[in-house]
């Protein structure tokens, strides 16, 4: 079954979406061929993630490794390391399918976004092809495959992953979209343009437009699409090039993009043969310039300005790795108000879905293609394709990515073993010339953590921008060596916490382990090579030359549960986001700093403190006022400043030595000027009561994908928070209209399977997720637990009009 993603109205083009209609099966066998009996696969839609439903099992990643990048220097038991799920194994996927509109003189291309991994493509019996690396995109020509009578295609294809062939949670199967592309025989190909805009100003740009011809057309037409749908600009005049045509098209009064005024374009562009249209083939891109200035930074559109940026594994918690464009939106409204204007693709290439958004929603973006080069990290990793296939993905990549506007830099890698050896600058030079011939307008960067080897050595100098994972002790050591005055925080931070979880004494510490398996959410815990996130933030503000950070992270993400690495911790405690996009406290100390002129007022911790009364309990409040008073039961703590001269008393606001006593704690903050400008407060919450529903969203798309993200509460008769109650709940859904999906808590320990409709709570939180379905209406979700009032929330489901 096919469904139509795009259709152009000349008919010229067909892009269909294969989402529907997949069978699946895990195991090996002879199922190529086009007669294989599948009736008893299961039926899936693509995209599909089969390890993502468990079960969570020990067994299912258990490895005796040392973990070279956190200076291990002895192997030892390591579980969770990829999430605890089974994403090891073969799986198979087959399709029967339409091909409306081929035939003769037509040509045809299957694309996948992505496949877990070492897919093998067979078309009506015969192979098509191969790809291992499981994050990049990829295509097949299938013209000489597909029926030309009409008939029913049956597409196979067979993916395996391999054990430790991953230092997190890899995902598995066709976990991203796959599409199939009918042209003439005489079209634009896959990632067939590159535009470049030049000699930009307020009153001009121009657009230099580099377009493949496959087959000999003898017409082009060009026509420039304004932000507003406007026509402003056309051309139908071209020369030749190598294997296509170049055009060069003035636009006037031009919209620059940036994260703060996302304006993008449009080069839609006609191929002609004997004065009919054959082929019309859309660029969208945005007209902007960036610059790197010794001493001075990073200039977006002349202005200099500092990556509030992070770094993000591609997984989507409860979701898996199967793609979903409105978790992905959810994801980036979140950082989007938290002032984050830069991601990470770490270490990998991305969904286009993810860039596609960050375009749209205004990000900047670092893409990243490998965690490995031809030295091992893991035993099965990409080093064993890297010699025969790196210059093949980084292509692709770059010719996918090299219009998009968001995108700013090309990462070449991640922490790789051979940075300190002379092969390893060779490597990286192989990958920049690479960068540079195929994209000669961005920046090249790599996540570099032995910042002295690769100032020795020349691999720092070699790259457009050298990018440092931690050490900030270095930066002006290397900015002092390097010629290009300049140092990217490519990975920084790597602060751990468990949302809601406090520990004391208080004390910033690294390398620690609690007892119940969590971190505590001070936000002074943090790993043997990391640091606490104000060390980054004082170094972006004190130094020009530091062109701004890339956290890690800015959600949690399946697998890598440091600093436990044992099960039942199975997911990251780096996220500034957790598991179930809830913000943790982190998340108001980076919008205190990095939208320094809205209000963020945030006190820490909870104060339900049953046991611990007449004990020293720590107050900390995050906040973009220079001043605030804390108040306990109406009684003053006394006001605190913000102190430039102490690391932590910069930015946090802190009083160290309140003793607990069950009632209100309330801050009052003061501006500038000294004027008492706005307050917030916590109070004892009572016994639980009943569960309140909070939607992110209201009304949802009837098109089966679309998502509301309901965070459930336990709460007392006073809607007070209960940050104590950990409690089984479970979910129903009333209404044709949607159905439940999935259910997280954000707690690194439990193991309760994401898509059953039932969670534990977490601090008295969790998150379930309910997915549109494909018709018009209203579904209602249902949350109960025992003991409390169960809580209903109703949301609208409309079709497209």
């Amino acid at each position: 079954m096919l469904v139509a993603l795009v259709s152009c109205s000349q008919s010229t083009r067909q892009e269909y979406l294969l989402e529907k209609g997949w069978r699946f099966t895990k195991g090996d066998g002879d199922y190529a061929p086009v007669k294989v009996d599948d009736s008893a696969w299961e039926s899936v839609t693509v995209p599909h993630d089969w390890a993502i439903y468990g079960p969570f099992d020990a067994n299912n990643d258990a490895q005796v490794v040392a973990i070279e990048q956190n200076f291990e220097t002895r192997a030892s038991l390591k579980t969770g390391r990829t999430g605890g799920l089974p994403y090891v194994g073969v799986g198979w996927y087959r399709l029967e399918f339409d091909a409306p509109g081929f035939g003769d003189g037509k040509s045809a291309e299957l694309v996948f976004d992505g496949a877990m991994s070492q897919a093998k493509v067979y078309l009506n019996g015969q192979f098509v092809g191969e790809w291992p690396y499981g994050y990049n995109s990829f295509h097949f020509d299938v013209s000489e495959f597909l029926r030309k009578d009409g008939g029913k295609n049956t597409l196979a294809v067979r993916l395996e992953n391999l054990p430790e062939s991953s230092r997190w949670y890899p995902g598995a199967g066709l976990y991203r979209n796959v599409h199939l592309i009918v042209t003439d025989r005489v079209h634009v190909p896959v990632w067939g343009t590159q535009l470049i805009c030049e000699d930009i100003s307020e009153q001009s740009a121009r657009v230099d437009l580099k377009v493949k011809i496959r087959g000999a057309a003898d017409g082009i037409r060009t026509d420039i699409i304004a932000p507003d749908g406007r026509q402003v600009a056309s051309s139908t005049e071209s020369t030749e090039i190598e294997g296509g045509r170049r055009q060069l098209i003035d636009v006037s009064d031009p919209q620059l993009w940036s994260p703060e005024s996302p304006s993008l374009y449009k080069a839609v562009t006609s191929l002609y043969v004997q004065g009919k249209k054959v082929d019309e083939y859309t660029t969208t891109f945005g007209i902007r310039t960036i610059e790197l200035v010794s001493d001075k930074g990073f200039l977006l559109n002349g202005k200099v300005r500092k990556f509030q940026g992070v770094c993000n594994h591609h997984d989507l918690g409860p979701l898996g790795s199967a793609i979903n464009e409105a978790a992905l939106r959810r994801q980036l409204t979140l950082l989007k108000e938290m002032g984050c204007d830069a991601v990470r693709t770490s270490h990998n290439m991305p969904a286009p879905e993810l860039v596609r958004l960050c375009d749209e929603m205004g990000f900047m973006m670092m893409l990243e293609p490998f965690d490995e080069w031809d030295i091992r990290k893991c035993r099965n990793g990409y080093h064993l394709f890297f010699d025969e296939w790196a210059e093949k993905d980084m292509v692709n990549m770059l010719h996918q990515y090299r219009n998009n506007p968001c995108v700013v830099l090309w990462s070449i890698g991640n922490e790789v073993p051979s940075q300190c050896d002379a092969s390893g600058y060779e490597t990286a030079r192989f990958l920049v010339d690479i960068c540079h011939r195929e994209d000669p307008t961005r920046f090249t960067t790599c996540g570099m953590d032995q910042v002295l080897c690769v100032l020795e050595n020349g691999l720092a100098g070699l790259l457009d921008v050298p990018g440092f994972n931690y050490r900030v002790h270095l930066y002006e050591q290397a900015y002092d060596v390097l010629p290009h005055k300049l140092v990217l925080g490519s990975e920084t931070a790597s602060t751990i916490s468990s949302r809601g979880v406090y520990k004391f004494p208080v004390e910033k510490t690294a390398r620690v382990r609690h007892d119940d398996l969590q971190c505590s959410s001070y936000d002074l815990e943090y790993c043997g090579w990391s640091n606490v996130p104000d060390i980054d933030f004082a170094m972006a503000q004190d130094k020009e030359w530091e062109i701004g950070q890339f956290v890690w992270t800015g959600f949690d993400y399946l697998g890598e549960p440091t600093p436990y690495n044992l099960m039942p911790n199975h997911s990251s405690n780096f996220g500034i986001i957790d598991l179930a996009s809830i913000p943790k406290d982190r998340y108001y100390l980076y919008r205190s700093v990095w939208r320094p002129d809205a209000e963020t007022l945030h006190i820490l911790p909870h104060w339900t403190w049953p046991g611990r009364e007449g004990e020293v309990t720590p107050v900390f409040v995050y906040t973009n006022y220079p001043s605030a008073e804390l108040f306990v039961n109406g009684k003053s703590q006394g006001r605190r400043s913000k102190d430039l001269s102490d690391e932590q008393g910069r930015y946090r606001l802190m009083w160290n030595e309140v003793v607990y006593e069950p009632g209100e704690v309330k801050v009052v903050a003061y501006d500038a000027a000294g004027k008492a400008v706005a307050e917030q407060s916590v109070r004892t919450a009572g016994e639980p009561d009943h569960l309140e529903l909070l939607p992110d969203r209201n009304t949802l798309a009837a098109d089966g994908k679309d998502l509301a993200y309901v965070e459930v509460r336990v709460v007392d008769k006073d809607g007070n928070l209960c940050p104590n109650d950990n409690r089984l709940a479970s979910f129903s859904t009333a209404g044709a209209a949607g159905s439940y999906r999935a259910a997280a808590n954000g707690d690194p320990t439990c193991l309760d399977l994401f898509h059953l409709p039932q969670m534990h709570f977490f601090g008295g939180r969790l998150t379930a997720i309910v997915q549109a379905a494909e018709r018009g209406g209203q579904v209602t979700l249902t949350a109960s637990a025992p003991g409390v009032q169960s809580g209903s929330v109703r949301i609208a489901v409309k079709t497209r009009p």
